[in-house]
């Protein structure tokens, strides 16, 4: 394992326990009468707080302490100390795009009647679909009360630009969740996705939140619009290959599917991944028919599953998908590389990045 990835998951690990830490301040793992949302938002007569503790902390802690890279937050802390800002002003920032993509993890798992997350059942197997749905509904909004107790700190024209990032970004978010579960329910004709489509898809869903950590990061750094954009294309970028980089492990890498049921679980989904699209792309009429039966049945069957990966393996679409994914990265690197001077912060940054897409977990 090479040293740099040593680091880096280090590194990840020691910015996981303060974000976790941050997080507490905002969504308590017990409420009580002094927590903060009561302090920003006074009850006008008397909560509830054990319906409380038990339909929205214990739910969401009994998730978010089943660990997660958390390496939005730290995206965002090296964007801003990147460009020369100290990061430790920024940390209750740093939670919202962390807070918001565990939010979507809950939605996705009722969405896709997934059984396990992270090695444990998903959380609308635990404690029921209707706590799991709020449990999710409130993660996408918690995290603005970070803004909410920071508002006397900064300029009204930042707080403007954060809401705008949020609000476009959650926007974004549900039209790539849209798209992706109307491919794999077959409401839109998903065996003829084009590499542009799959990518837009991705840049609304996977590239949404990598990108609004850089941008909040960028604003609140002092950035122009210029360099803002450009660092949100680059997160994006990310987050793209993140995806690919998912879709990759959940087809070869055994570590990685244990935690979420065993590999092929996206062909069992129907998931029409930049994998596939490819696959299909490039097969003989006899081959694509055979994938696309077995992705149209949502099938679990072991045998199955390793048939349509055998036709994905015979094409070259995994080592294709790997390749683009490296690039388009590689591509975004260098706008970032011409704004950012040399710095500490701006090798984890790259650090980061090689990390995400080469991982195996």
């Amino acid at each position: 394992m090479p040293r740099s990835k040593l680091n880096i998951e280090k590194f990840l690990e020691e910015t996981a326990l303060f974000i976790d830490r941050t997080v507490e301040k905002y969504i308590p793992r017990k409420f009580d009468e002094s927590s903060l949302i009561f302090t920003l938002s006074p009850p006008r007569y008397k909560p509830d707080l054990e319906a409380l503790n038990k339909a929205v902390a214990e739910p969401i802690w009994e998730f978010l302490d089943r660990g997660g890279k958390r390496w939005r937050p730290t995206l965002f802390l090296l964007v801003c100390e990147a460009l020369g800002c100290d990061p430790q002003r920024f940390i209750d920032f740093a939670i919202i795009p962390e807070v918001l993509h565990n939010g979507t993890l809950i939605a996705d798992d009722i969405e896709d009647a997934s059984e396990s997350r992270r090695g444990r059942l998903c959380t609308y197997k635990l404690f029921g679909v209707d706590i799991a749905v709020n449990v999710s509904d409130a993660l996408f909004f918690l995290p603005m009360l970070v803004l909410l107790n920071n508002r006397d700190k900064f300029s009204l024209e930042k707080t403007r630009k954060i809401y705008e990032v949020y609000i476009q970004e959650m926007i974004n978010l549900s039209f790539g969740q849209a798209i992706d579960i109307a491919w794999h329910k077959g409401l839109a004709s998903a065996d003829y996705v084009s590499d542009k489509e799959y990518l837009q898809m991705c840049v609304y869903k996977t590239g949404t939140l990598a990108r609004m950590a850089a941008k909040m990061a960028s604003i609140l750094a002092g950035a122009d619009e210029s360099i803002t954009e450009k660092m949100g294309r680059f997160a994006e970028s990310i987050g793209i290959a993140f995806q690919i980089q998912d879709d990759i492990l959940d087809l070869v890498g055994e570590e990685f599917a244990r935690g979420k049921g065993g590999l092929g679980m996206d062909i069992t989904e129907g998931k029409r991944s930049f994998i596939v699209i490819h696959t299909l792309q490039e097969a003989t009429p006899e081959d694509k028919k055979r994938l696309t039966t077995i992705l149209n049945m949502h099938t679990k069957d072991k045998r199955l599953k390793d048939k349509a990966i055998r036709i994905i393996r015979k094409y070259g679409s995994i080592e294709y998908a790997k390749n683009f994914a490296l690039k388009i990265v590689q591509d975004s690197w260098i706008e970032v590389d011409k704004i950012l001077h040399p710095s500490g912060a701006k090798e984890k940054l790259r650090a980061l990045t090689n990390y995400l897409i080469m991982r195996e977990i």
